[in-house]
């Protein structure tokens, strides 16, 4: 976390809520799961200007029913926190519109380039955000226990090879997913590999000892796992995160937006929310 620890102002229940990428597949989870919260209120549910979604009932699109709601191209004055899944353009662009009305915003769109988490955090300066490459509690704890097991092993005799192994629907538009590119952040903090390699083929030689390696699948509608392999010499450990439905990923961005109602200006991670040491 950047921005210190003050203590976070009372926020008004319930939450009022905007969704930012309303139509999309989270989007719609987003939208059915916060009308049935009875903490939080569905304001606002928006999508870029001209989509097809525009003025169509977002109870409708999520297939819940009419609730009243028509999709819009921005996000409307009285919004405690927004929740953004979208694309990272358009992320980036609602940021910035958080930052200049001072509204608290999680992003939990993933696919950016360095240059663009690096907006981000500039951003991030200047409005309170949750900013997470993945916002799953089960990812996040197994990024605890990732951390931890990699510093155990540092000193291990024989070394440790680190790979990390993802599977995503085919829709997903980015691979590795941000999740496994973090999760091997993480190792690469604790055992200093230098090299990160994506897939292998061909007469790759012995494997070197400061390489991670990255294996992404794309099969059917799978919502997301992570395999996170340690493989020592005489035994192997494994850390397994196994989505079963997007819902994981909806309900954590809700608690996301909760806890970030009334905090300070900066960058926050799930980590943060959930009070990891991740």
């Amino acid at each position: 976390m950047t921005a210190g620890d003050p203590e976070p102002l009372e926020p008004t229940l319930p939450l009022r809520l905007t969704v930012h990428g309303a139509a999309g597949r989270m989007g719609q989870r987003l939208v059915d799961l916060i009308h049935a919260d009875d903490a939080c209120r569905l304001v606002g549910a928006v999508e870029a200007s001209g989509a097809s979604a525009i003025g169509r009932d977002a109870g409708e699109l999520a297939g819940i029913g009419p609730i009243g709601l028509a999709v819009a191209d921005a996000i409307p004055d009285g919004t405690d926190a927004v929740i953004d899944f979208s694309q990272p353009a358009g992320a980036l662009a609602a940021a910035r519109d958080c930052r200049e009305r001072s509204i608290p915003i999680v992003v939990a769109t993933t696919g950016f380039e360095d240059t663009e988490k690096a907006q981000l955090h500039e951003i991030a300066a200047g409005v309170p955000m949750v900013f997470a490459p993945n916002m799953s509690v089960a990812v996040n704890i197994g990024m605890m226990l990732v951390r931890r097991a990699a510093a155990a092993l540092v000193e291990m005799p024989g070394g440790v090879d680190a790979e990390v192994v993802e599977r995503h629907h085919r829709f997903k538009k980015d691979a590795p997913s941000g999740t496994a590119l973090r999760f091997g952040e993480i190792i690469a903090e604790e055992l200093g590999q230098t090299e990160h390699i994506h897939g292998r083929a061909g007469l790759t030689g012995e494997r070197p000892r400061n390489q991670i390696g990255y294996h992404a699948l794309r099969t059917g509608d799978n919502v997301g796992e992570h395999n996170i392999v340690f493989g020592l010499m005489g035994e192997t450990l494994s850390i397994d995160v196994r989505g079963h439905s997007r819902d994981g990923y909806a309900l954590g961005a809700i608690a996301a937006a909760k806890w970030l109602a009334g905090r300070p200006n900066g960058l926050y991670t799930m980590a943060d929310v959930l009070d990891l040491d991740a």
